[in-house]
């Protein structure tokens, strides 16, 4: 198949799902084309299937600001014509379906399949600014295939936009070889000189992944178990976590990563993983933390109780109960037994579940029954 991917290329799940599912696709003999405005997160390599095309976006006066959204759909235009794409894979209902939709348009090209993955906060986006809500239904309703990230967000997708055709629920996936146990032991040794626990958050650092309660549990573990807990990311609401370290005098027990590029390597080192949001349709982080290994706990009405087995691989619990997050997070993290059997049934779950090998050819079944219609 020729397909072209557009994603939003920086740190977060519809990016990583979207590179790695180009990544994977083209490693199985797809030629894939991936467009956006910078190289998606994850692309470390050359592969002979797997094209990159820039999105150049100019300036001019009489615009306020730059039309990313026509610049892309005339390059998503212009490189399934050139390269004779037949479908398009759009990761995020705005502005990618929308752009797709408008390629399709352009060309005046009925072959030409498009396909979007909703991923989340592209529909919480019309919950908090109601103008987008006929786009946003628009460009769902216009693509041949439509796929959602968990069961949870499909609900929320049909209560909110009243499409009749369901969405079809294709979790995200994990490489099993890359995210596993034993990585960077010598950081850890260096990091956990008295053999501290480490206590693991990644995420983008919005308001919604409620980094507050994210210190607010470390706290509490903390002053029942030695501990040092690594925050990994970047956001808006890190100053908010700076500042809640230092009012909690955790200075020398916080480490804040940034950005990192192999995140599996940090992960692996972990013995607990937080991800206590407000909103989560999946939870991609909290996949790979699993994958290697680590227990996650997370909150109940998000999508985290379709991958984390509440008191087998983890614990869910309401948000804000940040009391209850810690007591079970001491709970496996000072009872050795108890948080091998976890760190063992974490990993066998994703194993059977949401190793990359099924859900990548679960998309190839997908994007073969759209191009048949």
């Amino acid at each position: 198949m020729r397909i072209g991917i557009t994603c939003h290329p920086v740190t977060g799940g519809s990016g990583v799902l979207a590179t790695e599912l180009g990544i994977a696709l083209a490693e199985r003999g797809h030629q894939v084309h991936l467009v956006s405005y910078e190289l998606p997160v994850r692309v470390d390599r050359f592969m002979e299937n797997l094209f990159y095309h820039q999105v150049e976006v100019n300036a001019y006066p009489l615009f306020k600001y730059p039309p990313y959204t026509l610049a892309l759909a005339a390059k998503l235009a212009e490189v399934v014509k050139t390269w004779k794409l037949e479908l398009l894979h759009a990761h995020y209902a705005i502005p990618h379906a929308t752009c797709c939709y408008l390629a399709k348009q352009l060309l005046r090209d009925e072959k030409l399949k498009v396909i979007t993955t909703l991923h989340g906060t592209d529909i919480t986006l019309v919950g908090s600014d109601r103008s987008f809500y006929e786009i946003t239904k628009f460009s769902i309703e216009s693509s041949d295939g439509v796929t959602c990230v968990s069961n949870y967000l499909r609900q929320e997708v049909c209560r909110e936009f009243k499409i009749c055709d369901e969405p079809r629920v294709i979790y995200n996936f994990v490489d099993m070889q890359k995210y596993k146990p034993d990585g960077c032991c010598d950081y850890k040794r260096k990091l956990t000189p008295n053999n501290e626990k480490i206590v693991m958050h990644v995420s983008n650092f919005r308001p919604l992944k409620r980094i507050g309660d994210v210190l607010d549990i470390f706290r509490l573990i903390r002053s029942g178990v030695p501990s040092k807990l690594l925050l990994i990311g970047e956001g808006p609401d890190l100053g908010v976590a700076r500042e809640r370290v230092q009012q909690y005098h955790l200075n020398d027990d916080v480490v804040f990563l940034g950005n990192q590029e192999n995140v599996e390597n940090l992960l692996s080192i972990g013995d607990l993983f937080l991800l206590p949001s407000e909103h989560e349709s999946f939870g991609l982080a909290a996949l790979e933390a699993l994958a290697c290994g680590v227990p996650v706990i997370g909150t109940s009405h998000t999508g985290i109780p379709e991958l984390v087995e509440d008191g087998k691989t983890g614990y869910v619990l309401p948000m804000g109960d940040t009391e209850t997050m810690a007591i079970r997070g001491l709970e496996l993290l000072t009872d050795d037994e108890k948080h091998r059997q976890f760190s063992r049934q974490a990993r066998e779950s994703v194993s059977t579940r949401f190793d990359r090998n099924t859900v990548v050819s679960e998309y190839e079944t997908y994007y073969q029954e759209i191009l048949m219609r």
